[in-house]
């Protein structure tokens, strides 16, 4: 699995949750964690779940990561929400590291009872696909949210870099650990 840090990212539209879109950008012919900053404005078409139709999904700036597995096919739908919930988990534990705490429910992660991410995992017949985003400041998001920010909780803009390293980092590190000792474990 590769890490690509997208210094130029641009606005998450909800068409970059479409099957290889690493490659179409990249490519890179692998599965990906890609990250970037930027805002988030996801427009109807795009939209994928169910629950979400008719309301705004947008921020003016998001730490935005966008993860592709190859492993399955077609995409197996339960396993990309499992590997979602881990990256959760993973993001939490890290911005315990920073100091801040948080809550979880699902896939969202919330400081103060106040949102702080959004997330959305889906499948296709060739892969497995998540959008997982963290609210950098709470301009631009819905106002029938209540919503927290990682600039509220005194990160600075290297934190918020090397928070964005570390979660892909760690979210890789899971994967490869979890790839071994299946092939190290005997099977009845």
């Amino acid at each position: 699995m590769q890490y690509l840090k997208w210094e130029d990212g641009n606005e998450y539209d909800g068409s970059q949750i479409n099957p290889s879109w690493a490659f179409q950008e990249f490519k890179v012919k692998d599965s990906t964690i890609v990250s970037w900053i930027g805002p988030m404005n996801i427009l109807g078409d795009n939209l994928i779940d169910y629950e979400d139709v008719g309301l705004d999904i947008k921020g003016d700036n998001m730490l935005n990561f966008i993860v592709e597995h190859f492993d399955e096919q077609p995409g197996n739908l339960k396993l990309a929400y499992h590997r979602q919930r881990i990256l959760v988990m993973i993001t939490r534990d890290k911005l315990l590291n920073y100091g801040i705490k948080t809550t979880q429910d699902g896939d969202d992660i919330f400081i103060d009872n106040k949102k702080l991410s959004v997330s959305i995992a889906t499948a296709s017949i060739s892969s497995m696909k998540m959008h997982f985003a963290l609210n950098i400041t709470t301009k631009g998001t819905p106002d029938d949210v209540q919503t927290s920010a990682l600039e509220d909780n005194n990160l600075s803009h290297n934190d918020i870099h090397n928070l964005q390293d570390e979660i892909a980092q760690a979210y890789i590190e899971m994967i490869e650990t979890i790839d071994k000792d299946i092939t190290k474990t005997k099977v009845f």
